[in-house]
């Protein structure tokens, strides 16, 4: 008697016919969420840009999460790969602004005044970002005045759980090598110095740090998007515009990461 082979699963591809395209990434709900306030041509561009933003804040926050995870259960190789990811991400954030700086001043005003007080100190994904990489701010409750329960119950939680940089300590003390105030810095001196030893945990390190240098580069191209825009007029959400901006430019996730260099 000859093999007979099962018949082709059918559930599978075209034939199936169970889920196609625009059902499964919920293209018309998605495609139903650009409302412009106005007529100016140039604000579908202008929601369009900053809702792109929030989806890559929400994948950023699940990889950074994951990174987490994996430092604090040593797998820095897992930890390693999720950044990657992270810094490819971060770097089309940086590019974005090219497209939003395609709208000229005059483009904008024609709808800016609809704006307020929206403004993007609101995203509560970019300071969940923040928290979580390490620059936790309280004060932040106070302005968010119109987020959600669920949002600023988000926050809250950011704000108690441990950061990147408690999983990299975790991840230095899993190999012995101490992590108190007063240790930390020999420490990573140990691992900068003993490349084959430690090669693994300094390139962690370095990932660690081009985040930070990814986030910061996002920072200044936006206050250099938002002085071109609008240039010395406050912000629609009432801080004071490119001048605060500016001031969060030199905000550092993991400051001795920066101070080790002058060790070395």
């Amino acid at each position: 008697m000859g093999f007979k082979a099962d018949p082709p699963d059918r559930r599978f591809g075209e034939e199936g016919g169970r889920l196609s395209y625009g059902a499964y990434l919920r293209v018309p709900e998605l495609l139903d969420q650009q409302r412009p306030q106005s007529e100016a041509p140039d604000e579908l561009l202008f929601i369009t840009i900053h809702q792109v933003y929030e989806l890559w804040f929400k994948l950023l926050l699940h990889e950074l999460e994951s990174a987490r995870t994996a430092m604090f259960n040593g797998e820095l190789w897992q930890a390693r790969h999720l950044f990657r990811r992270v810094h490819a991400v971060e770097r089309v954030l940086v590019e974005q602004v090219d497209v939003l700086e395609t709208m000229t001043p005059q483009d904008f005003l024609a709808f800016r005044a609809k704006l307020a007080p929206a403004s993007g100190f609101q995203s509560v994904q970019f300071r969940e970002m923040e928290f979580l990489s390490g620059a936790k701010d309280d004060s932040y409750f106070e302005r968010l005045r119109d987020a959600s329960e669920t949002e600023l119950a988000r926050l809250r939680r950011r704000l108690e759980e441990p950061t990147l940089w408690d999983a990299y300590l975790t991840a230095l003390s899993l190999r012995g090598l101490p992590v108190s105030d007063e240790e930390i810095m020999a420490s990573l001196l140990t691992v900068a110095r003993d490349r084959r030893t430690y090669d693994d945990l300094w390139q962690l390190a370095e990932d660690l740090l081009t985040h930070d240098e990814t986030a910061q580069q996002w920072r200044m191209r936006h206050v250099q998007m938002v002085e071109r825009q609008i240039g010395t007029k406050s912000g629609t959400g009432g801080s004071t515009g490119a001048p605060y901006l500016r001031g969060r430019t030199r905000l550092h996730y993991f400051p001795l990461l920066w101070e080790l260099r002058a060790w070395l």
